[in-house]
């Protein structure tokens, strides 16, 4: 089940938000929500569902073990590290290693990769740590449950800390002002899902099913720069309907994009981009390898390690690695050679011009099946080949040039700076006319995405897949 979709749309969303606020205790509001997200996640992974539950189990005994034995929290740390670890990697990375050593003879082994491992496993780590650092640990297994589980993050983020929902789950207050900017959150995610990310994907996903060589050079620019979009536009379109969701429940979840591609180097582009997992690597990985106090050259090897291990986490799989490393490698170029660069300063057009272009050549690794199709494609995108399939055969229609304009449009704060917001606060003599404008332009996306979703033209969530 995922947000676009018509059960969870027209069925599961309903159900959940009569019953959560038919009932009046906090603690059984816990109940219910906890409840309906193990159902969320048992509806599309079915017995999987177990998988989730001992995590859950697992990581609060181990949290409580951590808080309670002194002499012995680090022992009680590592072994959570190690189960979660090995979670994680046995379901996503041994098929991957085990297809590694079949060309030594050893039998490739494949399994179900659940949904959403990649981020409840991250999660259930930070909280270990966290506890092991002084939080507290979950006061009963249900808190645990709700914290690790809660269906509006649970299977694609944002990464949520504890300590930053801990009192949330005992303390909220759900308003009628939170619910309705909720409902507006979401309905802005499900539109940038459905009208922008799912149309640009019709061109994407006819040029990466042809031979990179076929592509004539405009062509493979066209498609590319669709992508950078429509990745974009589905990760930030669910993003925001979880937050949506969230504040819809009385819950604040964190912000997980701000306009990436305004950004005018690449280490912005990652404060910029999916917030909470660049935050995770940074406390959790970054910092405890000595971050950037320990000399240049071992900055350097930590930048490096951190974003193998991001593309890592995206998938199991060489291009991930290397795009991983592309991105690395980056941003330990700009640390050498542009740190100082006024052309390299937020809001320089010259260093946002770089930003997307390096980005977009990075996604060329994101997207293609292998590296031999990557690095054909980069062929086509600097002129050195070119094939004779043209943007008119890969569904360039009129639709998709429009999704393409409003992405490049939406992709800038300012229309969040000179729009949004004046239509989000009631302010100034029109303050009423721009709050009955809001509400008209998301009745009209709202009704739009529903059209949409109704006639099954939608797609999966790109970030399922990890």
């Amino acid at each position: 089940m995922n947000f676009s979709s018509i059960t969870f749309l027209f069925y599961f969303l309903p159900l959940v938000i009569g019953l959560y606020f038919v009932v009046k205790r906090r603690a059984y509001r816990n109940f219910v929500l906890l409840v309906f997200s193990l159902i969320f996640y048992a509806w599309g992974e079915g017995y999987f569902i177990l998988l989730l539950l001992g995590s859950i189990g697992f990581n609060h005994v181990i949290s409580h073990q951590i808080q309670s034995r002194l002499e012995s929290k680090s022992v009680w740390l590592s072994i959570g590290i190690i189960g979660n670890l090995g979670l994680l990697g046995s379901f996503k990375y041994l098929g991957f290693l085990t297809s590694e050593l079949n060309k030594f003879g050893v039998e490739a082994i494949q399994l179900h990769l659940p949904l959403g491992i990649s981020f409840f496993t991250f999660q259930a780590m930070s909280l270990l740590v966290d506890v092991y650092r002084g939080t507290n640990a979950p006061k009963s297994l249900l808190k645990t449950g709700l914290y690790i589980s809660m269906f509006p993050q649970l299977i694609a983020g944002p990464i949520v800390r504890f300590n930053h929902i801990d009192r949330q789950i005992d303390q909220r207050s759900e308003t009628f002002d939170k619910f309705a900017d909720g409902i507006r959150i979401f309905v802005l995610g499900l539109a940038q899902k459905v009208l922008i990310a799912d149309t640009l994907a019709i061109p994407v996903d006819l040029g990466f099913s042809e031979p990179a060589s076929a592509l004539t050079s405009w062509a493979a620019w066209l498609v590319i720069i669709c992508f950078s979009f429509q990745i974009y536009f589905d990760f930030a379109g669910y993003s925001n309907m979880a937050i949506g969701l969230g504040r819809m429940l009385g819950f604040e979840l964190p912000k997980n994009f701000n306009y990436p591609y305004q950004a005018s180097s690449v280490r912005e582009f990652w404060r910029r981009w999916h917030m909470t997992l660049s935050q995770w690597f940074r406390d959790y990985l970054y910092i405890p390898l000595g971050g950037s106090k320990l000399g240049p050259l071992k900055t350097y090897r930590n930048l490096l390690i951190v974003f193998v291990l991001c593309g890592l986490w995206h998938g199991a799989a060489w291009t991930f690695i290397f795009w991983g490393l592309w991105h690395g490698a980056f941003l330990v170029l700009e640390r050498l050679f542009l740190s100082n660069s006024n052309w390299l300063n937020p809001g320089r057009i010259l260093g946002q011009i770089y930003v997307f272009l390096a980005v977009t050549f990075g996604w060329v690794l994101f997207r293609s099946p292998d590296l031999s199709y990557a690095i054909s494609f980069w062929k086509n995108l600097i002129g050195l080949a070119s094939g004779d399939v043209s943007h008119y055969q890969l569904g360039f229609v009129p639709s998709v040039w429009l999704a393409l304009t409003f992405a490049v449009l939406l992709s800038s704060e300012y229309w969040e700076r000179n729009f949004v917001r004046k239509m989000t606060h009631k302010v100034g003599p029109n303050g009423a006319i721009l709050v009955l404008s809001k509400w008209c332009l998301v009745t009209l996306l709202c009704a739009l995405s529903y059209f949409v979703v109704a006639a099954n033209t939608h797609q999966p969530f790109l970030y399922f897949r990890f």
